[in-house]
């Protein structure tokens, strides 16, 4: 199975206050999943971002890259409060497990060790993994692995295939995907789906193409691989 496209109209960590009209000039392309984050658009501008992706057929990701338990509880309600399909980031806590088991959305939470700000994954890969097993036998749906923010760059093929065997749940690799060799790397290591959202807006995969442009690059690439 070729790893899913998650199509982020995100750049560095906020959603981008334009997502609505990015969203416009690519819902006819066969994207797999959509997301964005808690931050950059105000409520009721998440709550119509959310219902278009809907409309559509397609399921939408709200990722949040928080780690404190109390900045991590108004965004999980604020998922389940607009209708989202699954709520990817935040460090695990069971009161965030709480609120989301109150609801159909899935929950794919962070493992490892996370801090700084953009995100870094710290430890070591059998720290990760157990981590991971630990929350996982918690009741989550899968994870948010920040595969290529792993501070050991050289171990991060290791580290991804090591947690795809280790657990049951789906593994989504987040982040800094921005060259097809990357992306190719990260259809090898097996995850479920994958993350891009600044990629597209710099314009990693056609230097001089348009924002749609990228972005059916991608599905076209993954789609030849099917």
């Amino acid at each position: 199975m070729v790893s899913k496209l998650i199509l982020m109209f995100t750049h560095n960590d906020v959603t981008v206050p334009d997502a609505h009209e990015y969203f416009d000039m690519v819902k006819d392309l066969d994207v797999d999943y959509y997301g964005f984050k808690e931050i950059g658009l105000c409520e009721e501008e998440m709550k119509k971002l959310c219902k278009s992706i809907h409309s559509i057929g397609k399921e939408v990701f709200l990722e949040v890259v928080e780690y404190d338990e109390e900045k991590i509880i108004e965004p999980a309600k604020q998922a389940v409060r607009l209708g989202f399909d699954y709520l990817a980031g935040t460090i695990f806590y069971p009161s965030i497990l709480k609120i989301i088991k109150s609801s159909t959305i899935k929950y794919m939470p962070f493992c490892g060790k996370i801090y700084n700000r953009p995100s870094v994954l710290d430890g070591a890969i059998e720290e990760i993994v157990k981590d991971a097993q630990r929350i996982e036998a918690e009741g989550v749906d899968g994870f948010d692995l920040l595969a290529y923010r792993y501070k050991y760059p050289e171990k991060v093929d290791e580290l991804v295939r090591a947690l795809v065997m280790s657990v049951k749940v789906p593994v989504v690799s987040a982040g800094s995907i921005n060259s097809f060799e990357r992306l190719q790397d990260t259809i090898n290591q097996g995850v479920w789906a994958f993350t891009i959202g600044g990629a597209f807006f710099e314009k990693k995969f056609v230097a001089n193409g348009s924002y749609r442009e990228n972005v059916e690059a991608v599905v076209k690439y993954l789609r030849a691989r099917q």
